[in-house]
């Protein structure tokens, strides 16, 4: 053997070590090579016999063993006199067939994290089982790829693996570690240079700040049969949805997955919300990004313990009937050098047009969605979330910023797309593509688009040309309705229509209703600080700006702490204010928004024909005067709940309403009861319609409507 095909070898940038490695059948013969740098003597163990090896180059030693058939062996190789029996990894087949290669070539490879990345494998053998790892990693431009890890100290130099075709995949297994092993891939690029970088599919990572992979198999056995397959017989988009998010590392900063397996499942079943949306879970290196700068695709961060911890506090909630959101994040990457930046020497995973490639917003990487590979990494990372952790659905961060070429860019910093428009066709099709696939894998799951502009058809079909999200933030709504609760209620009536445009355009998409993180960070202070008055005013204001959030068309959303009228503005370095609840106030506002939901799941008048424009009407839309807004939720069966809001200090003590029926309708709800922390006034349980024709309507009722309060009136029976 020449030895410039050798220290090609050595050198780590031989396309295919395994043709010279290995076992290699010759006239008569089998030659063996192994690779074993720094070695004194190595010696090949058959069932028969021990053949000392030659050293041939470098650390490469051969030996031949007479006869046509490759025998199984073993390795022992000597160093500074101690013996090291091992396996060689150069004699096993590669662990990607011909179809996963060709699929991942066309883009197509839906389970793509289970033949790249690290996976514990066991092969049986004359010596018994062979366990070991394979690791495989997509680096088409790459001279060459080798392993290094915390079992060969580090130094790749005897572990290169081999390139499979025109795949870009480069494979090796490594018998005689396992889980627990820490790597990374040290991979040679076009320029010349090494570069040391974590595995784009690893399952797992160290704790930040570093930055290794780690191999992981998964042995956590599920408990929540009933929740799946009660999920996949329902409709998603037509069931009630109270989201409650949340930022795992402020909630209770103490707390790890299992902790918040016991913590926060108790508390959100305790506050009747639906669903829990978690901050983004994928490992990022920088806290303070709370999760929106991403590295590790495929495995949750490990701040919070393992994968399989983390598998735990999602089946908990499972159990206790809670659903589980996670943000994902496809629309940038982090830009540290160890990561996916310029993954094999090239722009790999980003654009290579900084104009499309580079966010010049958030200093971050731009996927290159037109490269069928990255559009296949980035649906299997979605269908990975759906089916390995049984995530209930995704909400896709920075939407907007995805599909229009000049997003935050100016005149000269942007090309328009092939027929001149500054519409993103390549993550268009992305999008498609991904919410069609989820929806046809995994039955039951939804997806939402944070979307802040007015693209037509986020929740459309894609074969009608939509986008096929099931639900859309409706950020409309959320600024207009801030900035009118943001003004004394004297001048609110100069702004009515803020809470009544929403209204215009409420059925052109199905919406959530978000009142996020983004709205009480960055100085933008606390949901209670937003409302104007005296303490009592701040308090009432913001129960009743959830009362009328909760029956306004739109499934519901709120970030953690303003269910209990956090004072402080979110730190995610900081724990929420929770010593506020000793407080009767505070206390007050989440029983307040406890029973919202309570009467929210229980009430399908409020949710069941959210996207139909026969589920709304307006019983008075213009009493802007009095700041009193009031409306009609109907249910498919015909039952409706009317609701009253009053954004006033003052109380309206006769206060006539229209109503569709005659008879008693039940205060269900007021958020000025004294249990609450407020004034206790209201209709003593119920109201009686009389068929006195009011507004078009047959029946209508006197009520009491109290300061800063919403009212919810639910139709039980008819008059006799």
């Amino acid at each position: 053997m020449g030895t410039s095909q050798l220290d090609r070898i050595v050198d780590g940038w031989h396309h295919d070590p395994h043709s010279i490695l290995g076992p290699h059948v010759g006239p008569g013969a089998v030659t063996i090579r192994v690779l074993r740098p720094l070695a004194q003597a190595v010696t090949i163990v058959t069932p028969d016999q021990r053949i000392a090896m030659t050293h041939e180059h470098r650390g490469i030693w051969y030996a031949v063993v007479p006869g046509t058939q490759v025998p199984t062996y073993a390795v022992d190789a000597t160093y500074d006199g101690t013996t090291v029996p091992g396996d060689d990894p150069y004699r096993f087949l590669p662990t990607l067939g011909e179809i996963d290669l060709h699929l991942i070539g066309e883009g197509r490879h839906e389970e793509l994290w289970q033949v790249l990345g690290a996976h514990v494998r066991t092969y049986d053998t004359p010596f018994g089982e062979v366990s070991g790892v394979s690791f495989a990693v997509w680096a088409p431009s790459a001279q060459g790829v080798r392993v290094t890890g915390d079992f060969n100290f580090w130094d790749g130099t005897a572990h290169p693996m081999r390139s499979l075709g025109s795949s870009g995949v480069w494979e090796l297994f490594i018998p005689s570690i396992g889980d627990g092993a820490t790597y990374k891939f040290q991979i040679l690029g076009q320029d010349g240079a090494w570069h040391d970088k974590a595995d784009p599919m690893a399952y797992a990572t160290e704790v930040p700040p570093a930055t290794g992979s780690r191999v992981f198999t998964s042995r956590h056995a599920w408990g929540d049969d009933t929740w799946l397959a009660e999920r996949a017989a329902r409709d998603p988009h037509r069931t009630p949805l109270s989201i409650y998010e949340v930022h795992l590392g402020s909630w209770r900063p103490h707390l790890d997955y299992r902790g918040l397996a016991d913590e926060l499942t108790a508390y959100a079943r305790s506050a009747g919300f639906t669903h829990i949306e978690f901050m983004p879970l994928a490992e990022h290196p920088y806290s303070p990004s709370w999760g929106y700068h991403v590295t590790s695709y495929f495995a949750p961060s490990a701040r919070f313990g393992s994968p399989d911890d983390l598998r735990h506090l999602i089946d908990t909630l499972h159990q206790a009937g809670i659903g589980v959101i996670v943000d994902w994040v496809p629309a940038h990457f982090a830009t540290d050098p160890w990561a996916l930046m310029r993954f094999d020497g090239s722009a790999l995973y980003e654009h290579p047009d900084p104009q499309r490639g580079e966010h010049p917003d958030w200093g971050s990487f731009i996927f290159n969605y037109g490269r069928t590979e990255v559009r296949n990494f980035l649906v299997a990372n979605a269908i990975y979330w759906l089916e390995e952790y049984h995530i209930d659905g995704l909400r896709v961060d920075g939407v907007a910023s995805m599909l229009y070429l000049d997003y935050s860019r100016e005149a000269g910093e942007w090309t328009p797309n092939e027929f001149g428009g500054r519409e993103n066709l390549e993550a268009v099709r992305f999008l498609q593509e991904m919410n069609a696939t989820v929806y046809k894998r995994v039955p039951g799951i939804m997806t939402i688009a944070e979307e802040s502009t007015a693209w037509p058809g986020v929740t459309q079909p894609t074969h009608s040309g939509g986008l096929g999200f099931g639900f859309k933030w409706n950020m409309g709504w959320m600024h207009d309705s801030l900035d009118y609760i943001s003004h004394e209620p004297v001048h609110r009536q100069y702004h009515h229509n803020e809470m009544t445009f929403s209204m215009v355009y409420a059925y052109s998409e199905r919406f959530i209703l978000p009142i996020s993180h983004d709205e009480v960070v960055h100085g933008k202070g606390s949901l209670i600080g937003k409302m104007p008055g005296d303490r009592w005013q701040q308090l009432a204001n913001l129960r009743a700006y959830l009362g009328f959030m909760w029956a306004h068309p739109g499934r519901k959303l709120l970030f953690m702490g303003s269910e209990f009228a956090q004072s402080h503005e979110w730190d995610s370095s900081q724990g929420l204010q929770w010593w506020l609840l000793e407080y009767a106030e505070h206390a007050g506002m989440l029983a307040a928004v406890s029973d919202l939901n309570a009467v929210y799941a229980a009430t399908p008048a409020l949710w069941q024909l959210d996207d139909a424009p026969a589920g709304f009407e307006w019983l008075n839309a213009n009493d802007a005067a009095a700041n009193v807004f009031s409306w009609l939720r109907w249910d498919e069966a015909g039952s409706c709940t009317a609701v009253i809001v009053n954004m006033s200090p003052v109380p309206h003590e006769h206060y006539r309403i229209a109503l569709p029926f005659v008879g008693t309708w039940t205060e269900v709800l007021n958020t000025d009861a004294a249990q609450y922390g407020g004034s206790g006034m209201g209709n003593l349980g119920a109201v009686t319609a009389l068929p006195q024709s009011w507004n078009g309507k047959p029946a209508s009722a006197d009520i009491v409507v109290p300061p800063l309060a919403a009212v919810y009136l639910t139709f039980t029976r008819s008059r006799d």
